[in-house]
């Protein structure tokens, strides 16, 4: 059971030094471990010419090359015939899972008990650091599955002596919330917010409700979307983040950053482009480590996987929640980032300038953008599609104007382009439901490049 505001306190409040000391043990064993167990791993080290023990800290841990989703996906069948980073026996696997494989393949993750048992005590972590605990009743708007997401969440709650109500999706009906009455609700943005309107057509206002907190996993977005999310529910929202790789980050009651679990797993961030790992406060991909401690087991570990998520490591110091794990900025995917007039934008900054707060006032929240190739050579089009509440009384020019101040923001080349009609944006209004993401299965892709 939790103790006070930690679940862990002994780990999560230890001293730096003794923490780093703690993480070097594990760097050691995991290592080991690797080379003992994963075919892979056997062959990598010995490729590259590394000694594994001379690997012997989180500074020698950044001298290895980095791998990634296509190494796993080269080293698992039907490219091999066996799984080579399975890193348990048979007889020792609990599940096996998969990764959505939006971006190919699906990579295949094995887990032991053991893995589930430390994968639960990061979300319990995160879990008490937003102030659940024993009789708070959570509604688990995440799918069942191949992902580990919903499952995780369940065990930490045992751990916990919290009640989950396991609806898998947030299309539920709302005696769930007047029968159970739950006290938070774990989901995306988008899912929050059509709850909230369904509930609110059905005569139940959702500030009005049992909820006190809400959880956002699965995905980046906006400040501004978290803004009046909580505004909607009238409480707090929090941040998790996390991927069946491993890795597993959350926000405490502070809201300044998400903490890292640094005793079982190990994050740098590195810049692709200069090949180098960048300085804390420098925004870069996150490449994780699995860390075991001494004597544990698991199905799966990874050892500089590039996660293609991209961040900036904003803290180390003790949060003013008492917890000594460095925090980290919000995570955003690379994959939903790209290239206009020599200047980056990600998804999140369309979702910015959507829900300027007077926005709502005519839209949903629901976009949708896409890219095209202009008519003229080098010209880029941006179609941004917004549902309205009402299409006949939406304010266009005061939408266009707050997202256009919000998108650009401290992107100057890029509003230079906008001026200059290289880079164009063209607003277009649909009534609800008159999105193509709802004509298309799966999580909807919100930022899609045509060109």
């Amino acid at each position: 059971m939790s103790s006070g505001p930690y679940h862990n306190p002994s780990i999560e409040t230890m001293e730096r030094g003794e923490l780093d000391a703690l993480i070097d043990e594990r760097i050691r064993y995991t290592v080991k471990y690797a080379v003992e167990n994963s075919p892979f791993y056997r062959k990598w080290f010995k490729e590259h010419g590394i000694l594994p023990s001379d690997i012997q800290s989180h500074e020698d841990l950044l001298e290895l090359p980095i791998i990634n989703g296509s190494t796993i996906r080269e080293h698992q069948p039907p490219v091999t015939t066996d799984f080579e980073f399975r890193t348990g026996d048979w007889k020792e696997i609990f599940t096996i899972h998969e990764t959505s494989g939006t971006s190919g393949t699906p990579k295949t993750f094995f887990l032991t008990w053991e893995d589930w048992d430390r994968y639960a005590e990061k979300y319990a972590r995160y879990f008490v650091a937003q102030g659940f605990g024993p009789g708070d009743k959570v509604v688990i708007c995440a799918s069942y599955g191949m992902n580990v997401g919903a499952n995780t969440m369940t065990l930490a709650a045992h751990h916990m002596g919290m009640t989950i109500i396991p609806t898998g999706k947030c299309t539920f009906p709302t005696r769930i919330v007047t029968s159970y009455k739950p006290t938070g609700i774990v989901g995306s943005v988008f899912k929050l917010l059509r709850l909230a309107n369904n509930m609110k057509e059905q005569g139940l206002e959702p500030a009005e409700s049992s909820i006190q907190r809400l959880v956002v996993g699965g995905e980046s977005f906006a400040e501004e979307a978290r803004k009046y999310l909580s505004e909607v529910w009238d409480c707090d929202v929090y941040n998790n983040y996390g991927s069946t790789e491993g890795t597993m980050c959350g926000e405490c009651t502070d809201l300044s950053g998400l903490h890292v679990s640094e005793d079982m797993v190990h994050l740098d961030v590195y810049d692709p482009g200069m090949d180098k790992y960048v300085k804390d406060g420098e925004c870069g991909r996150i490449v994780l480590s699995t860390l075991l401690p001494v004597g544990a087991k698991c199905g799966t570990l990874l050892l500089n996987y590039d996660t293609e998520d991209t961040t900036v490591v904003m803290d180390r110091k003790t949060c003013a929640c008492g917890r000594t794990h460095m925090k980290i900025m919000n995570p955003q995917r690379e994959a939903e980032t790209f290239w206009v007039a020599e200047t980056p934008f990600n998804r999140v900054d369309v979702e910015k300038g959507v829900f300027q707060r007077d926005n709502m006032e005519h839209l949903t929240g629901e976009y949708e953008a896409f890219l095209y190739g202009g008519d003229d050579e080098g010209e880029t089009v941006m179609r941004v599609s917004l549902e309205c509440l009402d299409p006949a009384t939406c304010n266009r020019s005061l939408v266009e104007e707050n997202f256009l101040r919000a998108f650009f923001g401290y992107k100057k080349r890029l509003e230079n382009a906008y001026h200059d009609e290289s880079f164009k944006i063209i607003f277009n209004y649909v009534a609800q439901g008159g999105l193509e993401l709802y004509r298309i299965k799966g999580r909807p892709k919100r930022l899609v490049d045509r060109r």
